[in-house]
């Protein structure tokens, strides 16, 4: 069996007692009880700024590079990125998605970056979305 100590009082740990006061209030308390009533502050988080990765169309980088660039560093299936090709092709600008700023930056940095190695004059930028 576990002996207490006679100092050991369970109310004083949780920070109140209710001695010295009939009614059990204490200085700070606010409704009597002798406990005071602990408080939340919420942090509300809002959502990062998205941005859209697009690719630039020229008249020199092969079509089935671009189309290999979408598959590798866009996740795009074969004819997501065909069909994404023949939009930039045909418009001259095309979506390869949509990501949180650093996301966004990293993946321009790869396209551009494999199409210098392969001298390619492939372009592609991002822009906030609205």
């Amino acid at each position: 069996m576990i002996s207490m100590s006679s100092d050991f009082d369970p109310v004083r740990m949780n920070g109140s007692s209710n001695s010295g006061s009939p009614g059990g209030s204490q200085p700070g308390d606010g409704d009597g009880t002798g406990f005071d009533l602990a408080t939340e502050t919420r942090i509300k988080t809002k959502k990062p700024s998205l941005y859209r990765v697009l690719l630039l169309n020229d008249d020199y980088t092969p079509m089935e590079f671009v189309v290999f660039i979408l598959e590798r560093f866009f996740n795009r299936s074969r004819e997501q990125a065909t069909r994404i090709m023949l939009h930039v092709h045909q418009k001259g600008v095309g979506l390869c998605g949509v990501y949180t700023y650093e996301v966004a930056e990293t993946k321009v940095a790869q396209v551009l970056d494999l199409a210098r190695r392969h001298e390619h004059p492939l372009q592609c930028v991002m822009e906030k979305e609205d």
